[in-house]
């Protein structure tokens, strides 16, 4: 998994574009080069983000301050997105489409059902130059808004092992100091950081000494976010409930600084992938045990596309059949799950239905309707 580049927006359908081509492990939503470098005057556009894709297919095997990740119990799903304390960003595919296509019959269902909903940004350029700027700019126009931007940072040096998503920082030094900027514009409201999907889960693929020397980068990187943002909280990668074993993936949690809280509020599970809820819910609760640290700590789940569950033939490209989750929301009503978040824009395509990184409408559609 990982963040392909790929273009801003994707005014037409591309199905079956790429269908023969090599499989990715990622997509991508705003650019984020592109965005400004002040807060938009726009709140109430439509959403926005950055997603990422699938984790390696497994073997059979964020006037007044906005809310806090609550873990207070609800009755029900939040029925807008107003009541969900979260922020949406006015840049995204979807919303350039929705905005592009008012004749389109499919328009409504998209813009209320995906476009109306926040979704995380992401943040895949390891140049640092206009870095702080441009976190700045999501986060500053959140706390204008009262409501919690949920960012992305995608930078770790060997990004996807080398896969699709390849890139990032040329070096830890390098990410050290991106990771500084980073946190340099994070501002004093609050912010949900979800660190480096697959940098912990997808480790294995490192040396022994590359491996410890990641993790001791995400336990700065931890560290540092927390201590620039107040009222940042910072997530950890656990993958999913389909890859490693709780006791596992909470040893390498450990080393990584998510079970201190200078570091860590916590870990996050199921980024682009489509587990079903329930699953992610006993396997994040299961990580948290193995993991120890606070009673503090919680989970956040990625609910974007897993409305059906995963397939049952473990494909994780566009598969068809796939549904909806559950509104992103601060208020899950379940103890120790934190928040659920749409970390991957649905309708943004893995790479079989089109480009990898592209808005596909038919796509997100049959995701939606």
């Amino acid at each position: 998994m990982g963040t392909a580049a790929g273009v801003l927006t994707a005014l037409g359908d591309q199905d079956g574009g790429a269908a023969g081509t090599a499989r990715p492990r990622v997509t991508h939503s705003v650019r984020l080069d592109a965005l400004p470098v002040s807060p938009s005057p726009s709140p109430a556009s439509l959403s926005p983000s950055r997603s990422a894709s699938s984790s390696p297919h497994p073997t059979p095997g964020k006037p007044t301050p906005g809310p806090s990740p609550k873990r207070t119990p609800a009755t029900q799903e939040p029925r807008t997105t107003a009541a969900d304390g979260l922020y949406r960003h006015p840049d995204s595919q979807v919303a350039n489409w929705v905005r592009a296509h008012p004749g389109d019959p499919r328009q409504d269902v998209i813009a209320s059902r995906i476009a109306g909903h926040p979704a995380a940004v992401w943040f895949t350029d390891h140049t640092p130059a206009t870095l702080t700027s441009r976190v700045r700019a999501v986060t500053s126009a959140g706390a204008a808004q009262g409501r919690v931007p949920v960012l992305v940072p995608y930078a770790i040096p060997d990004r996807d092992c080398g896969g699709h998503s390849e890139g990032g920082a040329p070096d830890l030094d390098a990410y050290d100091a991106w990771i500084d900027r980073f946190a340099a514009g994070l501002g004093s409201g609050e912010v949900i950081v979800v660190l480096e999907p697959d940098s912990v889960a997808q480790s294995g693929c490192l040396s022994a000494g590359e491996r410890a020397d990641r993790f001791a980068s995400l336990a700065r990187a931890g560290r540092v976010l927390k201590d620039a943002g107040p009222r940042t909280r910072v997530y950890f990668d656990a993958g999913h409930s389909g890859w490693h074993p709780p006791a596992e993936q909470a040893a390498w949690l450990k080393r990584a600084g998510a079970a201190s809280a200078d570091s860590s509020d916590g870990i996050f599970s199921n980024v682009s992938h489509f587990h079903a809820t329930a699953d992610e819910v006993a396997y994040g609760r299961a990580v948290l045990d193995a993991l120890g640290g606070p009673a503090s700590l919680g989970a956040v789940i990625d609910t974007s596309r897993n409305g059906n569950g995963a397939p049952p033939d473990g494909e994780w490209c566009d598969p068809a059949g796939r549904k909806l989750g559950r509104p992103p929301t601060l208020t899950t009503g379940m103890g120790r799950i934190d928040a659920y978040l749409w970390v991957k824009l649905p309708g943004e395509s893995d790479g079989c239905r089109g480009e990898p990184g592209t808005f596909i409408p038919s796509y997100a559609y049959e995701l939606a309707r």
